[in-house]
Parts: structure tokens; sequence; C-alpha cells
């Protein structure tokens, strides 16, 4: 029983970075209805960019405040600089941009930093509480994560820009007549979606090592866990990656093993696509022709 409620703690503390990642993912496709292949490689060389601060001799937390604000910098001038031009273009050229984006981050990653693993830190104490039930990194990961998603549900739902940004996603024709700078509000998406994959990058690094290659399997869980929720709906995203976490490391510990963990997530988005395409939070969309 105790190794059950551990998997299932540490399937909640994994499930908070997949959800991050959900949510980074959605709210991209909120704004453009297309799927950020790069996600993953832009929250690891945020990563990266707070390695080398810590490198510098930046304590943790000078570190992480600089790097979220670097990555939302970084994602806000990647839609008004690279994807603002192709907007409006058709889905396969978004969809081109986008795998181009993950190549550059990707080899941009290995010249700079090289390909060879790094340990990264954890700022949380190293000890075993609850009964050996939760370690403290895993401990820390969830109150980061859970703060993370407090602060941007106030954001959106209480700021003047929050509300600017829901308009701007949901009816964007509407939203211009009222005088909302759309394509600004898209950017700030972008730069928002950024800073999330930032924190996700941070605190899963110090479990699975700092490489270019890292995230390649967190963006298929954050992927996994955005559809499970519904693609549309923010709040369904991080129930979805809580959901995903804990049903991976119980499936993992106790039916398929650690060793094909990663088809968990492969099998749910082939799963929710052919049953619940909508998720189970999402909301069909009925279009009249």
């Amino acid at each position: 029983m105790e190794a059950l409620i551990q998997q299932v703690v540490a399937g909640l503390a994994n499930g908070g970075i997949y959800a991050s990642m959900g949510l980074a993912l959605v709210m991209i496709y909120q704004s453009t209805h297309h799927i950020n292949f790069a996600q993953g490689e832009m929250a690891m060389f945020s990563t990266f960019i707070a390695w080398a601060l810590l490198q510098a001799g930046w304590p943790y937390w000078g570190a992480f405040g600089a790097t979220v604000l670097i990555s939302f910098a970084g994602g806000l001038a990647i839609q008004r600089i690279i994807l603002k031009p192709v907007e409006k273009a058709p889905v396969l050229t978004n969809v081109i941009v986008f795998i181009g984006l993950l190549v550059i981050f990707n080899s941009l990653a290995g010249w700079i930093f090289d390909h060879t693993i790094k340990p990264f830190p954890s700022p949380f104490p190293k000890f075993t509480g609850a009964g050996k039930l939760i370690s403290g990194h895993d401990l820390g990961s969830i109150a980061v994560m859970l703060v993370v998603l407090a602060l941007l549900y106030s954001f959106l739902r209480f700021t003047p820009a929050g509300l600017a940004m829901r308009a701007a996603a949901q009816n964007p024709e509407s939203a211009r007549l009222v005088g909302i700078r759309v394509s600004w509000m898209l950017g700030v998406g972008w730069g928002l979606s950024a800073a999330i994959g930032a924190v996700a990058g941070m605190m899963v690094a110090p479990v699975v090592y700092l490489d270019p290659n890292m995230m390649g399997g967190i963006l298929l869980y954050g992927f996994a866990a955005a559809l499970l929720g519904g693609i549309d709906n923010p709040w369904g995203a991080v129930i979805g990656g809580f959901i995903v976490g804990v049903l991976e490391n119980l499936l993992g510990a106790y039916v398929i093993g650690t060793e094909l963990k990663l088809t968990v997530a492969l099998v749910l988005i082939v799963t929710i696509l052919t049953i619940k395409p909508n998720g189970l939070f999402g909301k069909a969309v009925v279009t009249r022709v």
C-alpha cells in the first residue's frame, strides 16, 4: 500500500510538469489553432539559459526569475518576428515553421552548450517526508506548478490584459472591433507559453538531467495531457496532466515496466483522437455549411 501511495504522489509531481506543458500547448492552440511542436525545445533552451546563469554564480531563484523573463521576451519576439508574417498562411506552412523552430533550438543548444549530459541543481532540500512517500524535489515541484497555475489564472481572470487575451482568443473579429490589438495579444500568449515551458523545464531537469533532447518525452506527455483534458480548455489540460502523470507511474510500476512508460502517452494520444477527440472537458464545435 505504501508503494502504491508513493507511485501516486510521484505521479502527481510529474503530472504538474505535464500540466504545465499541456497548458502551454493549449494557450498557443487557442490563439492559432496550431500545435507548437517546438514547445519542448523552447523549454529546453530556457533551461540551458538558467544553467548558464547558475554557472556564472547567480543564486538559484535569481536565475529562475531571470530565465522566466528572458523566456517571455523570447516567446514574444518569436511571434512578432517569425510567426506574424505567416499567421494567415496555410496550415502546412505553420507546421513547417514550428518544425523548423524545433530543429533550430535543438541545434543551437548542442552548438552552444554541447551535447554532454549535465546535472541541474534542485532548490529544494534532499529529504524524504511523509513516511518516505515523497521527496523534497517532488513536493517542491508540485508547489511551484500550483503557484504558476494560480498566477496564470489570476492574470487571465482579473487583469485587463488577461481579459483582452481571452477575448482575442475566443473571438478575434469582435475583439478587433472593440479596440483590442489581437496580434499583440497573440504575442503575449506566446510569451506566457514560453515562460510556463521554462518553469516546467527547470523543474524536470534535476530528474532527467540536462541535455538538448531532454524534453522530447515531456512534450509527448504534455500533448497527451492537453488532448485528454481538451485541447481548447486550459484547465482541462491541467487536470489531464495530473491524470497522465499518475496513470503513467502506475502503469509503469505495475503493468508495462519503466522501459515502456513513454508508450502510455502515445496510446493515450491515439485513443483520445479516435474515441473522444474533444477530450474530457473540451467542447464540440459545430459549423454551419
